[in-house]
């Protein structure tokens, strides 16, 4: 299945980048990753409707090959003012340390997704995926009826059926591991903490799809065994935050490539849904603490002003950090090399067995 589904996206290796919002979202590396064989990607659910289509614009403008646009599947959430008035005090005590006002509630917490949706209808991306959540099967119609590859992201095997019933393509299994948010909806993400090696197995098993292995994959050997376990592709995130395309704050570079990357934890500090990123101060601080923290996306917009300003400050400790449990396999290169070196990595680690 690995051949045709490769063949069917329109790119020369098993490899997908996987999609980043927020700060890594950028056309920049998408494009990179795309020239260079793969399936480059972007993220844009924290992208208001016209920037996401002035993204997609500048990724089509900038390589020939097929991309991938992610966005978040509308959830429901409620803004608890307990909830946010204990938030806000914790916020307050970092932003007095960043030198910023006190934190002020914001005027909105999260984009339209029937705006967004409706961009990526008209823009028309090669692939298209959705993360927290399966799609109307009507929506996933829609996309199909206008030759757009659909995915879905699963945590658990029972996810992958719910997405297969909708009509998708193709299956992302997030294992554990895997760096920013978890893509769990139909149970507690404590239930659904499946590592990647023993989800992508069963969800190949469990649905007549092809699988994308996803979460903890660092180099060729992770690419290798997720392939031989059944996978017809492969994503990876974390290995790209060191690229040289990536606009990422040197700060956050640096803490990649120090023992303190080996120290990840999953958290609901910064966003108010559970994502797996490098322990830092406001991470620990926060650690237990679920019930002063509001529900994503409430969390998220009222920590942005903090984490924006830690990350020009060069202030670590109040930023999202977000990172796979493999991050330490991640390198500073060129994406092309990145791709390239991952290649001759599972090409050797195959032929010597495993």
């Amino acid at each position: 299945m690995t051949k045709d589904f490769i063949r069917r996206l329109g790119i020369d290796h098993p490899l997908l980048l996987a999609p980043m919002a927020g700060e890594t979202a950028k056309p920049a590396l998408a494009i990179a990753v795309s020239n260079a064989g793969a399936l480059g990607a972007l993220g844009g659910a924290y992208m208001a409707p016209q920037t996401l289509r002035e993204a997609i614009r500048a990724i089509r403008a900038g390589t020939q090959r097929p991309f991938h646009i992610n966005l978040f599947a509308p959830t429901s959430w409620t803004a608890d003012p307990a909830k946010m008035a204990a938030y806000r005090e914790e916020l307050g005590q970092a932003h007095a340390t960043l030198g910023l006002a006190g934190p002020d509630l914001p005027n909105s917490y999260e984009e339209s997704f029937e705006a967004q949706f409706a961009v990526v209808l008209e823009e028309v991306p090669p692939v298209f995926s959705t993360t927290f959540g399966a799609l109307a099967p009507d929506r996933v119609a829609a996309l199909k009826s206008r030759g757009i590859l659909v995915l879905g992201t699963a945590t658990t095997v029972a996810e992958a059926r719910a997405l297969a019933q909708t009509g998708v393509d193709a299956i992302i299994a997030q294992g554990a591991e895997a760096g920013g948010h978890r893509g769990s909806f139909l149970a507690s993400v404590e239930h659904s903490l499946v590592g990647t090696m023993a989800l992508v197995p069963q969800i190949v098993s469990a649905v007549n799809l092809p699988v994308i292995a996803a979460g903890g994959i660092g180099d060729g050997r992770g690419i290798a065994a997720a392939l031989c376990l059944g996978a017809s592709a492969v994503a990876l995130g974390t290995s790209f935050l060191l690229a040289d395309e990536m606009a990422l704050s040197p700060g956050y570079k640096a803490l990649l490539q120090s023992e303190q990357a080996e120290n990840t934890a999953l958290t609901r500090a910064f966003s108010g849904r559970h994502a797996r990123g490098i322990r830092n101060a406001f991470l620990d601080r926060l650690a237990g603490r679920d019930d002063i923290i509001p529900d994503f996306p409430v969390a998220n917009a009222m920590s942005k002003a903090m984490r924006g300003a830690a990350s020009k400050a060069g202030q670590t400790d109040y930023q999202s950090l977000w990172a796979g449990q493999a991050a330490r396999l991640a390198r500073p290169e060129p994406a092309a090399a990145i791709i390239a070196r991952l290649l001759a990595e599972a090409r050797q680690a195959l032929q010597t067995g495993l």
